[in-house]
């Protein structure tokens, strides 16, 4: 049976929509698993390898999300000009080659140079990307086909923390960059062309996959939203950028640090598991969060719920000292909220923008969070390196945590703040 008349069927597991929704997780597995869980372990790797301070490597990570920041901005822009599947298969290449820098790097600036690619890649196929591969199939259900998209961000996680640990120990860093390079390459490729050229009207179907001909699905707000005038000057749009900056600084700041902290309590093995399994409940947060969220819902409580259950996790990894099931017990809470930080935004803008405003909404969100959780990766490597003369872990940095609380509780703030009056 051909892709077109299974579509033509409007059940969910016949609809065409859920099979872009698999390949969206599955490119979200490699550019999370390689532009957001890889630079982690290479800053262990390259630390220990090549003796470069952890600021210094943590930079190298920080531009890589900078540069990330300047593609997103443009993303709508690219898409229009070349189309997603184009776009959606250079960032694969980008991301591959700039993977193959990063390993291959002898002296600082390649490792920088390396940044102009993976960022690039990183932007192509990440937050943003999933979004506008999900947008066109799926109206009332979008809050449940984006977190099926986003949950391949965390099964990148689960699968390539302990991959990425497992490859390198076994095969050093420049051949594991091979193995992993060439795989991104292809999958992506194969998936952009196969899933990612067709549209809903061309397949005779409309969004959540009602028939051509059938009534539209109903728009999720229960009143239109205002036409958005000038973001800069909406509050909607300030608080939403705002908090989904500040909560995204404060969870990769943490991230980007956090393997290297657990090594001397767990060692890599156990650090690798656990950020592996950090992310597996971040899978379990957000797909019940998108089968229970229902049209309608105030979307702002839910997401300053969410990050405040981070900010838990930050204090009880503050308070643990040594003690390993405090450890486990923080990251655990702090995974919980892991994936929907990044999910949440897009659905926030659905709900309450207009439909033609909801892709600029996305992209600005997008693109300023992007450019601001850049500089978590130094601020938090330089908080580290601050109580570095603090041997035991996490008590080593207990700034590092604090500051972690401080910022996730603020972005529960600007979220309540920008609610309807």
């Amino acid at each position: 049976m051909s892709d077109i008349s299974i579509a033509q069927t409007p059940s969910r597991a016949g609809f065409f929509g859920w099979r872009v929704t698999g390949a969206a997780f599955t490119i979200a597995v490699f550019a999370w698993g390689i532009g957001f869980y890889g630079p982690p372990v290479f800053l262990q790797t390259l630390h220990g390898t090549h003796g470069w301070p952890v600021a210094l490597v943590s930079a190298a990570i920080t531009t890589h999300f900078l540069l990330g920041a300047a593609v997103v901005a443009n993303l709508a822009a690219l898409h229009r000009r070349f189309g997603i599947v184009a776009v959606t298969r250079a960032g694969g290449l980008l991301t591959a080659l700039g993977l193959l820098g990063w390993a291959f790097a002898r002296e600082p600036w390649q490792l920088f140079a390396a940044t102009l690619l993976s960022g690039a890649g990183w932007a192509m196929t990440s937050g943003a990307a999933l979004n506008a591969m999900i947008s066109p199939w799926f109206i009332r259900r979008r809050p449940a086909a984006l977190g099926m998209a986003f949950n391949g961000a965390s099964i990148g996680g689960v699968v390539f923390s302990p991959l990425w640990v497992a490859l390198i120990a076994g095969a050093g860093f420049p051949l594991a960059a091979l193995i992993v390079a060439a795989a991104v390459a292809v999958v992506l490729w194969v998936l952009a062309g196969r899933y990612l050229g067709r549209q809903p009207a061309a397949m005779g179907l409309l969004p959540d996959g009602a028939e051509a001909g059938a009534t539209a699905p109903a728009p999720i707000a229960a009143k239109p939203a205002a036409p958005l005038a000038s973001p800069w000057r909406d509050r909607r749009f300030l608080t939403l950028a705002g908090a989904a900056t500040l909560g995204l600084f404060a969870q990769i700041g943490l991230v980007a640090q956090l393997f290297s902290l657990l090594v001397p309590l767990l060692g890599a093995g156990g650090a690798g598991l656990t950020m592996g399994a950090v992310t597996a409940l971040a899978v379990g947060g957000r797909t019940l969060l998108g089968l229970v969220l229902r049209p309608g819902a105030d979307r702002r409580s839910v997401a300053a719920a969410n990050v405040a259950l981070q900010a838990c996790g930050s204090i009880v990894l503050l308070a643990a000292g040594t003690s390993v099931p405090l450890v486990l017990l923080g990251c655990g809470l702090f995974g919980l909220g892991l994936g929907n930080v990044t999910s949440l935004p897009p659905l926030i803008a659905q709900g309450e923008f207009a439909p033609a405003d909801v892709p600029r909404v996305v992209a600005l969100v997008t693109a300023i969070s992007q450019a601001g959780y850049a500089f978590a990766p130094a601020a938090f490597g330089l908080l580290r390196d601050i109580g570095a003369e603090a041997a035991a872990v996490p008590a080593g940095a207990p700034l590092l945590f604090a500051t972690a609380a401080v910022i996730q509780l603020l972005s529960a703030g600007a979220l309540l703040l920008g609610r309807p009056r």
